[in-house]
């Protein structure tokens, strides 16, 4: 860092959204009401520690309901799941609570009404992540999935006089609108959500980010490499030409990155625990930062209501602690 000593600031909104906040209740709550093991379909979200403290506390994560025993209690993922994955889950005649994200719900429900009315769906998001699969799995056929621009001239729909756009609720907002008017270009009557599917707390963190990226030397998002919306955070920095890197935690930090530098920019995703925040803070601080600065930023407060059947009734129920 410069000889002076750095400064850190940072970014306002980050960390923990709504439905990252709910789903690891339920994980939590589950345990605390019908013991050990709770069954988790997939990570519950894409954050390493957050899943390893909940291994800790006896989630068992799996990718496959074959690998899960009859009667079992299963949570699904905040990411959702496909159709054919509710039937196999109701098939195998488990206890299950759904961690879905609302805003993920509102999606697959979208896509259900306008499919009755004779839609085709083209999707903006990206191949093989959980909450895309889950989306377009809500349908047999009819969702064409698009990732960037190019994608957008090679699919061919069935019809073009009934489409809708659906996206990722996690996406780059400014790559969304590139490709949503690509969409519109190709596709005239194209129908767009009234309200836009990526999320607010994606919007809220990117917004963040651009508005801290011009006024740092460096940007340091706190995120695992699974997490789609912790990535978008480092490339919205690196385009307004800021240096930037993602790390799951303190420990990846390189001294070489903050050389030279006199303020860092830091942030969070949505599925990364405040705690490995702190930690990134401390690190940076023995690297010669000496002071820290929160930016003002929107105050968020969104609160999803938990699933029936997971309140914690009695004298000795004790409400899980959170992971903070």
């Amino acid at each position: 860092m410069g000889e002076r000593g750095g400064e850190i600031l940072l970014a306002e909104p980050r960390g923990f959204c709504a439905g990252v906040d709910r789903a690891i209740e339920i994980v939590e709550r589950a345990l605390a009401k019908f013991g050990r093991p709770i069954y988790v379909r997939h990570e519950i979200v894409h954050n390493t520690y957050v899943v390893n403290e909940l291994k800790g506390k006896g989630a068992i994560f799996i990718e496959e309901l074959s690998d899960v025993p009859p009667g079992a209690t299963l949570v699904f993922s905040a990411h959702g799941v496909s159709k054919a994955v509710q039937a196999e889950a109701a098939a195998r005649g488990f206890q299950v609570f759904d961690a879905t994200c609302p805003l993920v719900t509102k999606v697959h429900v979208e896509v259900a009404k306008l499919h009755k009315e004779g839609f085709e769906f083209i999707m903006i998001g990206h191949k093989g992540h959980p909450e895309v699969e889950g989306t377009m799995g809500q349908l047999d056929s009819g969702i064409h999935l698009v990732e960037d621009v190019a994608d957008v001239a090679r699919i061919q729909p069935m019809q073009t006089q009934k489409l809708a756009v659906v996206t990722q609720t996690t996406l780059s907002v400014d790559d969304a609108a590139d490709i949503a008017a690509a969409v519109k270009a190709r596709f005239p009557q194209v129908r767009e959500p009234k309200q836009q599917d990526i999320c607010y707390a994606t919007q809220n963190r990117q917004d963040a980010v651009k508005l801290m990226s011009p006024q740092v030397d460096i940007v340091i998002v706190v995120g695992s490499p699974t997490s789609s919306n912790s990535n978008r955070l480092r490339e919205v920095a690196r385009k307004l030409g800021t240096e930037s890197y993602m790390v799951d935690s303190a420990d990846e930090l390189l001294p070489a990155w903050f050389e030279g530098k006199q303020r860092v920019g830091l942030t969070a995703g949505a599925s990364a625990p405040d705690i490995l925040v702190q930690q990134v803070i401390e690190r940076i601080k023995a690297l010669g930062a000496v002071s820290v600065r929160k930016m003002q930023g929107i105050e968020e407060t969104v609160k999803f209501p938990l699933p029936k059947g997971l309140r914690l009734d009695g004298p000795n129920a004790t409400q899980p602690e959170h992971l903070r």
